[in-house]
């Protein structure tokens, strides 16, 4: 499971011209799954951002969590974390998962970080063509990797 992780000012996602979710501060997060993964990907990741001290404190030091500071979340599916450019220059996703496997991970990772942060979050529409509008703080943008975890 790969995660970009963006800490956010604010953040929305809209599918027809509707606006579904919307957010302020807090972080925007793009999921990818692939085949593979498993309940324990979702548990570490989870565990991992809502804990992941990225916030400034008083003294603008990256010093605060999520919770700390009582943000907001917006997950957004997106099979292209998956791309592999190595041949040519169309990029191939064969490592992301079917809808079939897929969609219930991503829910279940929804469900997992709403238990783990205490309140609702955002989301999009799997497979859904989205609009997804940020204004990333510092930036600040992460890369995670349950595949990945040392």
């Amino acid at each position: 499971m790969r995660v970009v992780l963006q800490r956010v000012s604010e953040a929305s996602v809209t599918i027809e011209k509707q606006v579904k979710s919307s957010i302020k501060k807090g972080f925007l997060i793009l999921i990818g799954i692939e085949a593979e993964d498993t309940p324990e990907d979702i548990d570490w990741l989870c565990r991992k951002i809502v804990n992941m001290r990225i916030f400034g404190d008083e003294d603008d030091k990256m010093n605060l969590s999520l919770q700390d500071i009582n943000g907001e979340a917006l997950i957004i599916s997106q099979f292209t974390l998956h791309a592999s450019v190595k041949k040519g220059n169309r990029p191939s996703f064969i490592k992301a998962a079917k809808p079939n496997i897929a969609i219930p991970l991503y829910e279940a990772f929804i469900k997992e970080f709403e238990k783990q942060l205490q309140k609702p979050v955002g989301t999009g529409s799997f497979g859904a063509d989205m609009k997804v509008s940020l204004v990333n703080d510092g930036p600040v943008t992460i890369n995670l990797d349950s595949k990945n975890k040392e």
